[in-house]
Formats: C-alpha cells, sequence, structure tokens
C-alpha cells in the first residue's frame, strides 16, 4: 500500500501537488484554530498538575522526618533512662568503695551520666521544638495543596468540556489530513512542515495578494506571477519561503476591474 501510494503521488501534475498541498494547509488551520480555542488551558493544567505532585512530594517527605524526630526523641528517652540507672548503680557502689581512688572513679562516671542525661534532654527540646515547625509545614503546604486541588479540578473541566465539544471534529481533520499527507511526495512535505513550524502564522503554503507573497507580503516579480499562474513548477517566496499559489488554485475568486 505504501508503494502504491509513493507511486500515485509521483504521477500528480504540479498543480494537483499545490492542491493538495493547500487543501492540508486548510485543514491544519482548521486544528490550529480548535487548539488556539482550547488556549492556555493545557499548559495551566499541566502546571498545576506539577505543583500538585510537588506539593504531595514536599508533604510525605516532611511526615517522614517527622517521623525520624519522633523516633530521636524516643531514642534519647531511652538513653535517660539508662544513664539514671548507671547513675543509681554507681551511687550503690560508692557506698561500698574500699578507698579514695575508686571512690574518685565512681564520681566520674556519675558526673559523666549527668552531663548525658542533661545533653539528652536539651536535644530533646531540640527536638520538639523542630517536629512542632515541620508539623506547622505540613499543615500549611496541606492547604496549599487543598486549594490546588481545586485549582486544578476547575481548569480540568473546563479544558475536558471544551475537548469534548472539540474532539470529534479534530480527529476527524487529523484522518483527513492524514490521507492526505500519503497523496505528497516525502520530499515536498517535509519541506511544507518545516516551513510550517517555523512560521508565525503557521501557514507554509500562501496565495498570491496584490502582486504581493500572502505570507510576507513581498512584491512578486510579474515574470515570477506568471510561473506562477501557470502551475508547471512549483514556486517559493525568495524573502519567507513559503510556496506560493495562484488565488484562483485557492478557491479565491478576483474582482478584475472592469473596462469603462
Amino acid at each position: 500500500m505504501a508503494k502504491e501510494a509513493k507511486n500515485e503521488s509521483k504521477e500528480l501534475t504540479v498543480e494537483q501537488k499545490l492542491k493538495a498541498l493547500y487543501q492540508l494547509q486548510t485543514m491544519l488551520s482548521e486544528i490550529d484554530k480548535i487548539k488556539t480555542l482550547r488556549g492556555e488551558l493545557p499548559l495551566e493544567v499541566q502546571d498545576l498538575e506539577d505543583e500538585v505532585a510537588g506539593l504531595n512530594t514536599r508533604i510525605e517527605k516532611i511526615k517522614a522526618e517527622i517521623s525520624e524526630l519522633k523516633s530521636s526523641i524516643a531514642a534519647k528517652k531511652i538513653e535517660i533512662e539508662s544513664s539514671k540507672a548507671s547513675v543509681e548503680k554507681y551511687k550503690a557502689q560508692q557506698e561500698n568503695v574500699r578507698n579514695n581512688r575508686e571512690f574518685d572513679f565512681l564520681s566520674k562516671e556519675i558526673e559523666f551520666q549527668t552531663l548525658e542525661i542533661e545533653l539528652c534532654d536539651k536535644r530533646i527540646k531540640e527536638f520538639i521544638v523542630e517536629e512542632k515547625s515541620r508539623s506547622e509545614e505540613v499543615l500549611s503546604s496541606n492547604e496549599a495543596l487543598e486549594e490546588r486541588q481545586k485549582d486544578l479540578a476547575v481548569k480540568k473541566s473546563e479544558l475536558d468540556e471544551i475537548v469534548s465539544e472539540t474532539k470529534q471534529e479534530e480527529e476527524k481533520l487529523r484522518e483527513k489530513a492524514k490521507v492526505l499527507e500519503t497523496t505528497i511526495e516525502p520530499r515536498l512535505l517535509q519541506a511544507f512542515k518545516r516551513i510550517r513550524k517555523n512560521s508565525r502564522n503557521g501557514l507554509g503554503i500562501v496565495y498570491v495578494q496584490r502582486d504581493a507573497c500572502g505570507g510576507c507580503f513581498n512584491k512578486i516579480p510579474p515574470q515570477r506571477q506568471l510561473d506562477i499562474r501557470m502551475r508547471k513548477k512549483i514556486i517559493v517566496c525568495e524573502y519567507c519561503g513559503r510556496v506560493i499559489i495562484d488565488p484562483e488554485l485557492a478557491g479565491i475568486e478576483i474582482e478584475h476591474p472592469s473596462a469603462k
């Protein structure tokens, strides 16, 4: 089938090629209009979806940090209990020492464990303050998330409504454009798409308007205009690179001044 389509495209006259190209342009312009109707909504929806995903990730990360802080607080409390038990043990041992050297050693151990308790208490207070701060962050992030989710729901609803109204029409145009593309030789089609992509208004083929290119509006010399009307070869604007056809081929009626 692909080979047959390729052969058919080779058998087309220049006029038929230009006509097919202009028909394709018309269909693609209609699709562009549908996209314009949707405006910035698809981008706004995408941005909101990214923001919602980012907030969810942030909330999960903060919750993990809170969980870690709670574990650290619990661990420090266990260390305090262990140090308190050691202090009680060393105090009991001091009552049965045989010399000053043993007493001093136990005193230093009691002092060390007491300092450990104070340090753990200090760290627990720091962890509690940090946990409170992180919990507040979760609350504010959840509020922001709720607002963004509401905005997203509204924007999605607007987009879905527009898409549902235009989807069928767009699909039909895309199918017709796809079929039409098979009748145009690949090199010409590729060049047309490249010009269209680089064009601000999305036009890759234009017709002559008041002796000028319908794309960039630069004047076209008389001989070149004649070549365009002859439809014997594909003429490209030397200024903007667009393919130029005569108005009649585009189905445009030109009013000629009546002779007096």
